[in-house]
């Protein structure tokens, strides 16, 4: 214990947990070291603190327990409302979000503007460049090699 101070020791373990050799040693090692006799003087007073403060029995008062029983009788009468009020009270929060959603979405779709159908000239060709080059009716299935040449010779002039 020479050159070691306490203080590790009673950084580690309390002076109730210490054994009869370690306190020995303590006690040994501050009747010739200041520092370690403040640590050891301050550490044995906090454990009398606290097995003191441990032994104290706390009683509640009086009427503590009808007090707690009528509080509790309360809440109990103020929860067994009729099913549907309960029912209306959990689910209060959804049903109005999906009102104003309906509501929203209902006001979304008479604003937009009405799709007007387009005239003949304006749609869009639905032929194919390779349909027009030869002279192919629109209405006439294409073969998957007519298919593929088309994608492929157009990836390949990319190029």
């Amino acid at each position: 214990m020479k050159g070691k101070h306490i203080t590790e020791i009673l950084d580690k373990a309390s002076i109730g947990s210490l054994s009869e050799s370690e306190l020995n040693e303590v006690r040994a090692h501050v009747l010739g070291c200041m520092s370690c006799r403040d640590a050891y003087e301050a550490a044995r007073l906090s454990a009398v603190v606290i097995q003191s403060r441990a032994q104290v029995v706390i009683e509640p008062s009086p009427f503590f327990q009808t007090r707690v029983m009528a509080a509790l009788r309360e809440q109990q009468r103020v929860e067994s409302g009729p099913a549907m009020l309960r029912l209306w009270r959990s689910a209060k929060a959804l049903v109005s979000a999906m009102a104003v959603t309906t509501a929203a979405l209902a006001v979304v779709s008479f604003m937009q503007p009405s799709q007007t159908t387009t005239a003949p000239d304006q749609t869009a060709s639905v032929y194919s460049a390779y349909s027009v080059i030869m002279d192919q009716d629109a209405d006439e299935q294409m073969s998957y090699e007519q298919v593929l040449s088309t994608i492929y010779d157009d990836d390949d002039d990319a190029r």
